[in-house]
């Protein structure tokens, strides 16, 4: 039951996180990466350029494989990362409440569980692992 209740209690976090990284990832890329750059150097992130980049793809194509399940271990730390940087960057100076702090951290938090504890059952990562394990215990013909 446990294992049932996980699988889709994951699901439900997986895909409401990457509905939400993926909105982000969308704003940002139809702004363009120049203009996401420029957001970023204001808000004096590193490497504006790369930074910018790296958010994009970590948000629009790591939200669409939450939302699969896979790849969540590397997907999960990456977009954890995006909302570590929005974290330090934009949203201490403004504190908690409006543009503030918490949802943030709840993003780079569930995103961490999930890289962690794992997608659950219901996911792609699960499908492809246990493919490979019968692949692998499959008896070698003479």
């Amino acid at each position: 039951m446990k294992r049932v209740l996980y699988a889709v209690v994951a699901l439900i976090g997986r895909s409401v996180l990457g509905v939400i990284f993926v909105t982000h990832g969308w704003e940002k890329y139809s702004n363009g990466v120049e203009a996401t750059s420029e957001q970023f150097a204001t808000a004096g992130i590193p490497m504006p350029g790369v930074s910018a980049m790296f958010a994009i793809l970590a948000e629009l194509g790591g939200g669409s494989l939450l939302i699969l399940g896979l790849l969540t271990s590397v997907v999960g730390v990456a977009v954890s990362m995006v909302a570590a940087g929005a974290f330090l960057y934009v949203h201490v100076p403004h504190g908690s409440g409006e543009g503030g702090l918490e949802l943030v951290l709840a993003l780079g938090a569930l995103a961490l569980v999930i890289a962690v504890a794992g997608p659950g059952w219901l996911s792609l990562d699960h499908l492809l692992a246990e493919r490979r394990r019968r692949e692998g215990a499959a008896p070698v013909s003479a």
